[in-house]
């Protein structure tokens, strides 16, 4: 049996603040109760929807300014990590999404780790372009720039001799 709610904040994958939503009960009882993100719709919260509406069209207006702005900020940087390596050039470990969330916050923007659309981890030196979902659904990118701790040797290609190769003498 599904239950009809009222959600008092924006759930992901199922519906903003103020929306009337059908859910499973243990989802609801587990989850949505407990973090007080909704309750049961009734008569008398119906008459909360449309303030919750209210509210939530207000801050989705500020929301989406804000989320403009931070989109054409990391347009415009590159950010730049050190990473330990081997003398190969592989990376010891890999560059995670907190990794990138730190650099952001040391460059005065704040996101959260659900922002970030990273399937996997970086595991490789160079240039990698990340791409984020900002509040209000805004689509962003960052630059990122992984680069090695030290200097790395170039191998050197073996010695290549002049001499023609020996063939075998053909009979």
């Amino acid at each position: 049996m599904q239950n009809q709610l009222l959600l008092l904040e924006d759930v992901d994958n199922l519906g903003r603040s103020g929306d009337v939503v059908s859910t499973k009960p243990g989802y609801a009882r587990n989850y949505l109760f407990p973090q007080k993100k909704a309750i049961v719709a009734d008569k008398i919260t119906l008459r909360l929807q449309k303030r919750l509406q209210e509210e939530r069209a207000k801050r989705a207006v500020v929301d989406k300014a804000e989320a403009l702005q931070i989109a054409e900020r990391l347009a415009q940087i590159t950010l730049t990590i050190q990473v330990k390596v081997d003398p190969e050039g592989k990376l010891y470990g890999s560059v995670s999404a907190a990794d990138i969330m730190n650099l952001c916050a040391q460059e005065g923007i704040v996101l959260e780790r659900k922002q970030l659309l990273l399937p996997h981890p970086i595991k490789a030196l160079g240039n990698h372009t990340i791409s984020l979902r900002l509040k209000e659904d805004i689509a962003a990118s960052l630059q990122l720039s992984v680069n090695p701790d030290r200097i790395l040797k170039n191998k050197q290609p073996e010695a290549v001799s002049e001499e023609p190769a020996h063939e075998p003498a053909s009979e």
